[in-house]
Protein backbone atom coordinates (compact mmCIF):
# COMPACT_ATOMS: atom_id res chain seq x y z
CA UNK A 1 0.00 0.00 0.00
CA UNK A 2 2.78 2.39 0.96
CA UNK A 3 4.62 1.52 -2.28
CA UNK A 4 1.55 2.40 -4.33
CA UNK A 5 1.29 5.72 -2.50
CA UNK A 6 4.95 6.34 -3.17
CA UNK A 7 4.50 5.63 -6.87
CA UNK A 8 1.39 7.80 -6.96
CA UNK A 9 3.30 10.67 -5.34
CA UNK A 10 6.14 10.23 -7.82
CA UNK A 11 3.67 10.27 -10.73
CA UNK A 12 2.10 13.45 -9.37
CA UNK A 13 5.47 15.17 -9.31
CA UNK A 14 6.22 13.80 -12.77
CA UNK A 15 2.94 15.11 -14.19
CA UNK A 16 3.57 18.51 -12.59
CA UNK A 17 7.08 18.65 -14.08
CA UNK A 18 5.70 17.67 -17.49
CA UNK A 19 3.17 20.48 -17.25
CA UNK A 20 5.86 23.04 -16.47
CA UNK A 21 8.11 21.78 -19.27
CA UNK A 22 5.22 21.86 -21.76
CA UNK A 23 4.28 25.40 -20.73
CA UNK A 24 7.87 26.62 -21.07
CA UNK A 25 8.20 24.89 -24.46
CA UNK A 26 4.97 26.30 -25.90
CA UNK A 27 4.62 29.68 -24.16
CA UNK A 28 7.21 32.28 -25.16
CA UNK A 29 6.22 34.61 -22.32
CA UNK A 30 6.88 31.94 -19.71
CA UNK A 31 10.27 31.14 -21.23
CA UNK A 32 11.07 34.85 -21.13
CA UNK A 33 10.00 35.01 -17.47
CA UNK A 34 12.47 32.25 -16.61
CA UNK A 35 15.31 34.01 -18.46
CA UNK A 36 14.57 37.31 -16.74
CA UNK A 37 14.27 35.56 -13.38
CA UNK A 38 17.69 33.97 -13.80
CA UNK A 39 19.20 37.33 -14.81
CA UNK A 40 17.60 39.06 -11.81
CA UNK A 41 18.89 36.46 -9.36
CA UNK A 42 22.41 36.68 -10.82
CA UNK A 43 22.24 40.47 -10.58
CA UNK A 44 21.01 40.23 -6.97
CA UNK A 45 23.98 38.09 -6.01
CA UNK A 46 26.34 40.38 -7.91
CA UNK A 47 24.97 43.47 -6.16
CA UNK A 48 25.25 41.79 -2.75
CA UNK A 49 21.53 41.57 -1.94
CA UNK A 50 20.67 40.55 1.62
CA UNK A 51 18.87 37.31 2.50
CA UNK A 52 15.64 39.24 3.04
CA UNK A 53 15.94 40.94 -0.35
CA UNK A 54 16.63 37.59 -2.03
CA UNK A 55 13.58 36.09 -0.31
CA UNK A 56 11.36 38.94 -1.52
CA UNK A 57 12.73 38.60 -5.06
CA UNK A 58 12.10 34.85 -5.03
CA UNK A 59 8.52 35.40 -3.87
CA UNK A 60 7.92 37.98 -6.59
CA UNK A 61 9.43 35.68 -9.25
CA UNK A 62 7.35 32.73 -8.04
CA UNK A 63 4.23 34.89 -8.08
CA UNK A 64 4.84 35.79 -11.74
CA UNK A 65 5.59 32.21 -12.81
CA UNK A 66 2.55 30.79 -11.00
CA UNK A 67 0.30 33.46 -12.54
CA UNK A 68 1.66 32.66 -16.01
CA UNK A 69 1.12 28.91 -15.47
CA UNK A 70 -2.45 29.50 -14.31
CA UNK A 71 -3.04 31.79 -17.30
CA UNK A 72 -1.78 29.07 -19.65
CA UNK A 73 -4.01 26.47 -18.00
CA UNK A 74 -7.06 28.76 -18.22
CA UNK A 75 -6.43 29.44 -21.91
CA UNK A 76 -6.09 25.72 -22.64
CA UNK A 77 -9.28 24.88 -20.72
CA UNK A 78 -11.26 27.66 -22.41
CA UNK A 79 -10.05 26.60 -25.87
CA UNK A 80 -11.19 23.04 -25.20
CA UNK A 81 -14.57 24.10 -23.79
CA UNK A 82 -15.48 26.60 -26.54
CA UNK A 83 -15.32 25.84 -30.25
CA UNK A 84 -16.51 29.29 -31.35
CA UNK A 85 -16.21 32.85 -30.10
CA UNK A 86 -17.77 33.26 -26.68
CA UNK A 87 -17.72 36.61 -24.81
CA UNK A 88 -17.46 34.78 -21.48
CA UNK A 89 -14.47 32.80 -22.74
CA UNK A 90 -12.79 36.08 -23.71
CA UNK A 91 -13.50 37.51 -20.24
CA UNK A 92 -11.96 34.43 -18.61
CA UNK A 93 -8.80 34.76 -20.70
CA UNK A 94 -8.60 38.52 -20.08
CA UNK A 95 -8.90 38.05 -16.31
CA UNK A 96 -6.19 35.39 -16.32
CA UNK A 97 -3.94 37.67 -18.38
CA UNK A 98 -4.73 40.48 -15.94
CA UNK A 99 -3.45 38.31 -13.09
CA UNK A 100 -0.14 37.93 -14.94
CA UNK A 101 0.04 41.69 -15.47
CA UNK A 102 -0.54 42.38 -11.75
CA UNK A 103 2.15 39.85 -10.83
CA UNK A 104 4.60 41.35 -13.33
CA UNK A 105 4.00 44.90 -12.09
CA UNK A 106 4.54 43.72 -8.53
CA UNK A 107 7.81 42.08 -9.59
CA UNK A 108 8.95 45.30 -11.28
CA UNK A 109 8.16 47.28 -8.13
CA UNK A 110 10.06 44.79 -5.96
CA UNK A 111 13.02 44.86 -8.33
CA UNK A 112 13.08 48.65 -8.26
CA UNK A 113 13.05 48.75 -4.46
CA UNK A 114 15.84 46.19 -4.23
CA UNK A 115 18.13 47.49 -6.98
CA UNK A 116 17.39 51.21 -7.36
CA UNK A 117 19.98 52.62 -4.97
CA UNK A 118 22.78 50.24 -5.90
CA UNK A 119 22.12 50.50 -9.63
CA UNK A 120 22.16 54.30 -9.52
CA UNK A 121 25.55 54.32 -7.78
CA UNK A 122 27.18 51.73 -10.01
CA UNK A 123 25.62 53.10 -13.17
CA UNK A 124 27.41 56.40 -12.63
CA UNK A 125 30.71 54.53 -12.33
CA UNK A 126 29.90 52.47 -15.42
CA UNK A 127 29.02 55.58 -17.45
CA UNK A 128 32.26 57.22 -16.35
CA UNK A 129 34.15 54.17 -17.60
CA UNK A 130 32.26 54.23 -20.88
CA UNK A 131 33.16 57.89 -21.34
CA UNK A 132 36.83 56.87 -21.40
CA UNK A 133 36.21 53.85 -23.63
CA UNK A 134 37.18 53.68 -27.30
CA UNK A 135 33.81 54.76 -28.69
CA UNK A 136 35.19 55.24 -32.18
CA UNK A 137 36.55 51.70 -32.21
CA UNK A 138 33.17 50.35 -31.14
CA UNK A 139 31.42 52.22 -33.96
CA UNK A 140 34.01 50.94 -36.43
CA UNK A 141 33.40 47.39 -35.22
CA UNK A 142 29.65 47.77 -35.79
CA UNK A 143 30.24 49.27 -39.24
CA UNK A 144 32.65 46.53 -40.29
CA UNK A 145 30.23 43.89 -39.02
CA UNK A 146 27.34 45.32 -41.05
CA UNK A 147 29.53 45.62 -44.16
CA UNK A 148 30.66 42.00 -43.85
CA UNK A 149 27.06 40.81 -43.34
CA UNK A 150 25.94 42.59 -46.51
CA UNK A 151 28.98 41.30 -48.41
CA UNK A 152 28.33 37.69 -47.41
CA UNK A 153 24.65 37.97 -48.30
CA UNK A 154 25.56 39.47 -51.66
CA UNK A 155 28.05 36.66 -52.29
CA UNK A 156 25.65 33.86 -51.34
CA UNK A 157 22.65 35.54 -52.97
CA UNK A 158 20.41 34.71 -50.04
CA UNK A 159 18.21 37.15 -48.15
CA UNK A 160 18.31 40.93 -47.99
CA UNK A 161 20.49 43.19 -45.82
CA UNK A 162 17.74 43.39 -43.20
CA UNK A 163 15.83 40.14 -43.63
CA UNK A 164 16.74 36.48 -44.04
CA UNK A 165 19.80 34.83 -45.49
CA UNK A 166 23.21 33.86 -44.20
CA UNK A 167 24.35 35.32 -41.81
CA UNK A 168 21.82 37.02 -39.53
CA UNK A 169 22.59 40.75 -39.40
CA UNK A 170 20.62 41.28 -36.20
CA UNK A 171 22.52 38.51 -34.44
CA UNK A 172 25.84 39.82 -35.76
CA UNK A 173 25.23 43.33 -34.41
CA UNK A 174 23.84 42.01 -31.10
CA UNK A 175 26.86 39.82 -30.42
CA UNK A 176 29.23 42.53 -31.63
CA UNK A 177 27.66 44.75 -28.97
CA UNK A 178 28.08 42.03 -26.36
CA UNK A 179 31.76 41.59 -27.22
CA UNK A 180 32.38 45.36 -27.21
CA UNK A 181 30.75 45.81 -23.80
CA UNK A 182 32.67 42.81 -22.43
CA UNK A 183 35.99 44.23 -23.59
CA UNK A 184 35.20 47.78 -22.45
CA UNK A 185 34.33 46.77 -18.86
CA UNK A 186 37.12 44.19 -18.62
CA UNK A 187 38.86 44.48 -15.27
CA UNK A 188 36.01 46.25 -13.49
CA UNK A 189 34.57 44.66 -10.32
CA UNK A 190 31.32 43.69 -12.05
CA UNK A 191 32.58 42.90 -15.54
CA UNK A 192 31.20 39.35 -15.42
CA UNK A 193 27.73 40.55 -14.42
CA UNK A 194 27.59 43.23 -17.12
CA UNK A 195 28.90 40.82 -19.75
CA UNK A 196 26.39 38.14 -18.72
CA UNK A 197 23.40 40.49 -18.93
CA UNK A 198 24.54 41.78 -22.34
CA UNK A 199 25.06 38.21 -23.56
CA UNK A 200 21.51 37.26 -22.49
CA UNK A 201 20.15 40.27 -24.39
CA UNK A 202 22.08 39.20 -27.50
CA UNK A 203 20.69 35.68 -27.14
CA UNK A 204 17.14 37.07 -26.94
CA UNK A 205 17.70 39.00 -30.17
CA UNK A 206 18.95 35.84 -31.86
CA UNK A 207 16.08 33.78 -30.48
CA UNK A 208 13.46 36.17 -31.85
CA UNK A 209 14.98 35.88 -35.36
CA UNK A 210 14.62 32.09 -35.24
CA UNK A 211 11.18 32.14 -33.63
CA UNK A 212 9.73 34.50 -36.22
CA UNK A 213 11.03 32.25 -38.99
CA UNK A 214 13.24 34.94 -40.52
CA UNK A 215 16.45 32.97 -39.93
CA UNK A 216 17.49 29.41 -39.22
CA UNK A 217 19.57 28.46 -36.18
CA UNK A 218 22.71 28.13 -38.32
CA UNK A 219 22.21 31.59 -39.84
CA UNK A 220 21.81 33.12 -36.41
CA UNK A 221 24.83 31.23 -35.04
CA UNK A 222 27.02 32.30 -37.96
CA UNK A 223 25.91 35.92 -37.55
CA UNK A 224 26.64 35.93 -33.83
CA UNK A 225 30.05 34.35 -34.40
CA UNK A 226 30.89 36.87 -37.13
CA UNK A 227 29.96 39.89 -35.02
CA UNK A 228 31.82 38.67 -31.93
CA UNK A 229 34.99 37.73 -33.83
CA UNK A 230 35.16 40.96 -35.84
CA UNK A 231 34.81 43.06 -32.68
CA UNK A 232 37.33 40.96 -30.78
CA UNK A 233 39.91 41.20 -33.56
CA UNK A 234 39.50 44.97 -33.93
CA UNK A 235 39.83 45.57 -30.19
CA UNK A 236 42.86 43.29 -29.98
CA UNK A 237 44.50 45.08 -32.90
CA UNK A 238 43.70 48.71 -32.09
CA UNK A 239 42.22 48.82 -28.57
Amino acid sequence: MSRQRSQSLFQSFNFAAEGIVHAVRTQRNLWLHFVVAAAVLVAAVGFGATKLELAVLLLAITFVVVAELVNTAVEAAVDVASTSFDPMAKIAKDIAAGAVLVAALNAVAVGYLVFSGEVATRSSRFLTRLADAPAELTLVAFAVTVILVIAVKAYTGRGTPLRGGLPSGHAAVAFAGWMAVTLIVEGSPHSFLVSSVTFIMALLVAQTRVETGVHSSSEVASGGLLGALVTLLLFQAFG
